[in-house]
């Protein structure tokens, strides 16, 4: 009797200590004596559950706090005490609604069974402690480490795991649709609206992909302006539809600071299996997709094909080819002129891109036309062109030539750059040639994008700064007649196609002619292109067409050579027609 009694002591003196240790570090206390039945709840604990703290104790009770998706956690501790588990430790993390308030807090259990001699379970000890501060902290740092701090959609690392999980988990007739996204437009609003339009663009794009596909997809930022969509079991059809649907939201316009911005989507898929097994396969794959609809058909869907890798390739290599030719300074100007076909006097030039190859020489734009529609490369391209030119006008002018005003041709991706003005005339500025002598070609591709505003308030800013504007192929797209009365144009230039069958009874001929009487009339000069035949200009002429270029007067030449037919005493280019 004397050693129980000793140790009942010892027990009650270590439980006590237990308690005041538990209550200095702000821990609430579940005691159950499994022999008696009793339960004992701490003040503290009573006061983390948010109960009156003369509420009895009850297992009813605490179960009734624990949100539904933890009841079985707690449920099955209660179970394991009454059947006489053994185990002695154990730890469990459990939600509850706390009864005052309804607050979701997080409780942390950690508890111990002590057992008699003889192995019968005579107490049962829960400490509890409120981690609710703790699990939202670092699920604030889980959750900024897999999303994208903009947009609030999972960033490239999670979406990508995600992908992988899926995969993973994918049964032999699971289909995976992978779509990539990019958002046209959003350099260009940064530049001209500032970055908190491009970030307000961002996030009313993935506020919209959740509108369209809803719980159906993942949805993840990829990148800068590139976002992806994962979704499971759509295919054919449906997906498409699907697909066609969410572009047709992208493209429409936002509202930003009273203005209405216009922006829209352009998207490539892959499918798993078809397309590939791997997450890196199948964002290879959607990628270039992606990548020849952004160069084909912007704001529609692009299917990956095989055929698409060799094309992608080609224009990489392209693209490469450019960037040497740009950071090795091989960028010349090669001179057309222009000629009045009255008198064969050179009165002006178009200046013409070449590049210059280590072992094939000269080469036309042709060979990187794929440079022309990157915003970088076509700008890197256009520095140099336009630098050149200003330094070969400043030295005809200071050896005492006249060589008329000189067309530069701006490619439409520069007109997605800022500070355009700036950047194409500076270096005439520079040179101290007078902006009279410049002529800003452009195609009517840069009049049919959807910023018609901005493009009409550039052209006019050229005008006004002493340039002419030029309109390159016109006639051989749409609404031309439309572009002359909405944009300052000065000079059309009627594109070769019209020429080459030009005989008098052709459609061509009827075309060409109601293009020079509506240009008289508009009092717009017209500058007949690709004139390769006598006949040719004598028709134009005739017809009171009054300047021509092409390989009937000259080719494109290199500075020096067009400078000789400049110079005094020079021949003209064409014969004086009477007839």
């Amino acid at each position: 009797m004397h050693d129980r009694r000793v140790t009942e002591d010892a027990l009650r003196d270590s439980e006590e200590r237990f308690r005041l240790a538990a209550q200095a570090a702000g821990l609430g206390i579940w005691d159950y004596d499994a022999v008696s039945g009793k339960r004992e709840w701490s003040d503290e604990f009573k006061a983390m559950l948010g109960l009156d703290p003369r509420i009895q104790p009850d297992v009813p009770t605490a179960l009734g706090l624990v949100i539904p998706a933890d009841q079985p956690l707690l449920q099955a501790l209660v179970t394991a005490a009454h059947a006489g588990d053994t185990t002695t430790r154990f730890d469990v993390a459990l939600r509850i609604r706390r009864a005052n308030d309804g607050a979701e807090r997080c409780m942390q259990t950690g508890g111990w069974r002590m057992y008699a001699s003889s192995g019968r379970l005579t107490l049962v000890l829960v400490t509890i402690r409120d981690v609710t501060e703790e699990r939202t902290a670092e699920d604030r740092i889980r959750w900024t480490a897999n999303h994208d701090a903009m947009t609030g959609v999972p960033n490239r690392a999670f979406f990508t795991e995600q992908l992988n999980t899926a995969i993973r988990a994918a049964l032999p007739d699971t289909v995976l649709a992978l779509i990539l996204l990019d958002v046209d437009r959003l350099k260009e609003i940064n530049d001209t609206h500032g970055h908190d339009a491009g970030d307000m663009l961002l996030r009313t794009f993935a506020t919209r992909l959740k509108t369209a596909f809803g719980a159906e997809a993942v949805i993840g930022r990829l990148g800068g302006d590139e976002f992806g969509l994962l979704l499971k079991g759509m295919e054919g059809d449906r997906l498409h539809a699907c697909v066609h649907d969410a572009l047709t939201l992208m493209a429409t316009p936002f509202e930003y600071e009273g203005q209405t911005l216009d922006t829209q989507a352009t998207a490539g898929l892959a499918t798993y299996p078809a397309h590939g097994t791997t997450s890196d396969n199948l964002l290879k794959a959607s990628d270039i997709a992606l990548y020849v609809g952004k160069n084909s058909q912007r704001g529609a869907l692009s299917i990956f094909e095989s055929t698409m890798r060799a094309g992608v390739q080609k224009r990489t290599s392209t693209l490469n080819v450019a960037r040497t030719a740009i950071r090795d300074n091989r960028i010349v100007p090669f001179y057309q002129p222009k000629v009045e076909l009255a008198t064969g006097q050179v009165v002006g030039f178009e200046a013409l891109l070449r590049w210059r190859h280590d072992s094939l020489g000269i080469q036309t734009p042709d060979t990187i036309c794929a440079a022309f529609e990157d915003t970088n490369l076509a700008i890197a391209l256009g520095d140099q062109m336009y630098r050149s030119v200003a330094h070969d006008l400043r030295r005809w002018l200071d050896m005492g030539l006249e060589p008329g005003r000189v067309a530069i041709n701006l490619a439409p991706a520069e007109f997605r750059h800022g500070h355009l003005i700036g950047r194409v005339l500076g270096p005439f500025e520079q040179a101290g040639v007078p902006l009279d002598r410049v002529e800003i070609e452009i195609t009517e591709t840069v009049l049919l994008g959807r910023d018609t505003d901005k493009v009409a308030s550039i052209l006019v800013a050229f005008r006004e700064s002493g340039a002419r504007i030029a309109l390159d192929d016109f006639g051989t797209g749409y609404a031309s007649l439309t572009h002359l009365k909405s944009f300052p144009v000065d000079v059309i230039k009627i594109d070769q196609s019209f020429v080459r069958n030009l005989c008098d009874g052709s459609d061509d001929a009827a075309i060409v002619d109601a293009m020079v009487s509506l240009a008289g009339r508009l009092r717009i000069e017209v500058v007949a292109e690709g004139v390769q035949e006598a006949e040719q200009a004598d028709y134009l002429q005739r017809r009171g067409c009054a300047l021509a270029q092409g390989h009937l007067f000259s080719p494109a030449v290199p500075a020096a050579r067009a400078e000789a037919f400049l110079k005094p005493g020079a021949a003209g280019l064409g014969r004086v027609i009477t007839g």
